[in-house]
């Protein structure tokens, strides 16, 4: 059993699936720093210095507090700062991988158009293979 999934685990689609989730990882992370570090601040800006992250809603009459965090201690907030911040993440992310998957279907069909045009030669015509026909004679005489 132990045999059989080293063999499962070492199957190449199993690596490049453990590759993606590691760099799809790296990658989030990346991309929540850009919201939050670099877009947020600037759209925040524009707006007059708001800071959307902590944006919410009291949902009940005990919430006092002026910032999310002490809001979410007092009671029910409702967080929708923080759920802009994250649908702006994943249209971010989305729009990126987007392009990325784009560029490499691009990228694809330029290869195979390639593969099929270099393999796709036409055939000889008539001439053509009589003309062959006479090199080889010429050449066995020869």
């Amino acid at each position: 059993m132990l045999k059989e999934f080293r063999e499962f685990a070492m199957k190449g689609n199993v690596v490049d699936l453990a590759v993606g989730v590691i760099i799809g990882a790296a990658f989030g992370a990346i991309v929540n720093s850009l919201v939050g570090d670099i877009i947020m601040p600037v759209i925040g800006a524009i707006t007059g210095g708001l800071d959307f992250s902590n944006y919410f809603t009291p949902l009940s009459h005990a919430v006092t507090a002026g910032n999310l965090a002490d809001a979410k201690k007092q009671g029910a907030v409702l967080a929708w700062g923080s759920f802009l911040t994250i649908t702006l993440n994943f249209m971010i992310v989305a729009f990126v991988l987007f392009i990325v998957i784009r560029l490499m279907n691009q990228l694809k069909q330029k290869m195979e158009k390639e593969k099929a045009a270099a393999a796709a030669q036409p055939a000889p015509t008539k001439d053509q293979e009589l003309l062959g026909e006479i090199r080889d004679l010429l050449k066995t005489k020869a």
